[in-house]
């Protein structure tokens, strides 16, 4: 109706998923290029959670695009199946005909069908939309699937896209052996209000707008506001506005017209910005989407008023190329702690739970000692906060979660030395805590803030966290549990 009126070819904001839509920000295009790279180089089950009308579906779709030729993706759209409609849809997807057989049957011949695209080069992948929905004795089957291997090579990859409701069936007892073979782990998370502004007019232009902004600061917030920063409502608003806009055959979209827009939704508020269950709990293991371009932004802010690093400091390393930035991103946040020779890549944490009977951390634990690193100054706020993070890792209660700010691709005192002084001036040095960790052979940091007693608290801690820590990094919450079982 309002195509012609503002210069449009097709709707720019349709609530079905349509790939030339996709937007990039709000690490949506990193979270894409992360899945590739988890898929194509890598083993372990992948879960990708956020609320309803977040993007999980676009971003399924797209990852069915850019997935190499030699990968087989088989799309579960419908996860309300039992498990054997389960298996016979995997069997559908890879043209075996294996109506009416037994499942023992079925299960064999999957295998011998996987091992032979295995040999050819072929790979098969099952991407689970709206997992969340799926029955438990369905995701246990897919546990089953997941265990098909020749040698040492597992013949079928999982991801499950799902709301925050998936962490809480995965968390159930029987769920467990699950939950301990999810690897990766993506939030998606809602817009910040400063990006309301670049989606709405990503979508105007890809929809052939041609323009100046269209949308006033006023409008902009309140969408922002009222959406809670969700693409779907975020759609369903900016749409209705232009609608109002036309009526009014004005060319400008202001407050009023989202005021109207709002009326004719009838938008119910969703989970508060203020700490209720948000963003998705990470299950057994870490989460990871941890932006390093913003990282490597931030450390390099205001770094001509610092005062010099004493001349035995190490020389600065410069920044990696835009290629490493991308495998960096894509690379599993797992516990590298006292394990010098293991490489991020290649972690898998299997979480050994401890006795029910048992109350924190058991007693027989050792010690968590982390990796000695050289050319740091024993006197150095760096030093200093490699210490507590020590103290603090073997003092905490078990479930203890933290929230991750971002890695460092080298060790590079003098940049996090300049990051920790910001902090103090902040007044958030004493939250901050450093981990040394290997990555593609090379000594860095993860660096993260707070240590919370579990994952929701956690989780309620990040809304909160400064202004420019959420502007420059990808918050996301990090279970530190996990180096417990660090021998």
């Amino acid at each position: 109706m309002y195509l012609e009126h503002f210069g449009l070819n097709e709707p720019p904001f349709k609530i079905t998923p349509v790939t030339d839509f996709f937007f990039t920000g709000a690490n949506r295009g990193e979270i894409l290029d992360a899945l590739v790279y988890a898929i194509t180089d890598g083993e372990g089950i992948i879960k990708i959670s956020g609320e309803v009308g977040s993007g999980k579906t676009m971003l399924c779709r797209m990852l069915l695009d850019k997935l190499p030729t030699n990968i087989k993706a088989i799309y579960l759209a419908n996860p309300s199946m039992s498990r054997d409609e389960l298996l016979y849809a995997i069997a559908d997807r890879l043209q075996l005909d294996l109506e009416g057989k037994r499942v023992n049957v079925i299960l064999q011949t999957l295998q011998n069908h996987l091992e032979a695209m295995y040999e050819r080069g072929e790979r098969v992948v099952v991407l689970v939309d709206e997992a969340h929905a799926m029955p438990l004795e369905t995701l246990e089957e897919l546990r089953l699937l997941y265990n098909l291997q020749v040698g040492k090579h597992k013949l079928l990859q999982i991801v499950l896209f799902g709301q925050p409701e998936l962490d809480e069936k995965l968390s159930q007892t029987n769920m467990r052996q699950l939950k301990d073979r999810i690897v990766h782990h993506f939030t998606i998370l809602p817009l910040s209000p400063k990006i309301v502004h670049d989606y709405l007019m990503f979508r105007m232009r890809a929809a052939g707008y041609k323009g100046p902004d269209i949308f006033s600061a006023h409008a902009e917030k309140l969408i922002g506001k009222a959406s809670q920063g969700l693409m779907r409502r975020v759609n369903i608003l900016a749409d209705k506005s232009l609608l109002a806009a036309f009526v009014e055959n004005t060319h400008q979209i202001e407050e009023r017209h989202v005021q109207a827009a709002l009326r004719d939704s009838e938008m119910t508020p969703m989970r508060s910005w203020n700490g209720r269950r948000y963003f998705s709990v990470i299950g057994g293991l870490v989460l990871f989407v941890a932006i390093l371009a913003g990282a490597s932004w931030f450390l390099n802010q205001e770094r001509m008023h610092e005062t010099p690093e004493p001349a035995n400091q190490a020389a600065l390393v410069p920044a990696a190329p835009a290629a490493e930035v991308a495998m960096m991103q894509a690379v599993s946040a797992v516990a590298e702690v006292a394990q010098p020779a293991e490489t991020v890549a290649s972690s898998a944490v299997n979480a050994t739970e401890p006795a029910a009977n048992t109350p924190g951390i058991a007693e027989a634990r050792p010690p968590i000692k982390l990796k000695q690193l050289s050319g740091i100054s024993p006197r150095s706020l760096l030093q200093q906060r490699l210490d507590a993070t020590e103290a603090m890792l073997n003092a905490m209660p078990q479930g203890s979660t933290s929230i991750q700010l971002f890695y460092t691709e080298r060790v590079q005192p003098e940049r996090m030395e300049g990051f920790l002084r910001r902090a103090r001036k902040l007044g958030k040095l004493e939250d901050i805590f450093i981990i040394p960790i290997e990555l593609k052979g090379k000594d860095a940091f993860r660096v993260l803030y707070g240590s919370f007693p579990s994952s929701s608290k956690a989780r309620a801690a990040i809304p909160e966290l400064p202004e420019r820590y959420q502007e420059a990094f990808a918050p996301t919450l990090h279970l530190l549990e996990s180096y417990q079982n660090t021998p």
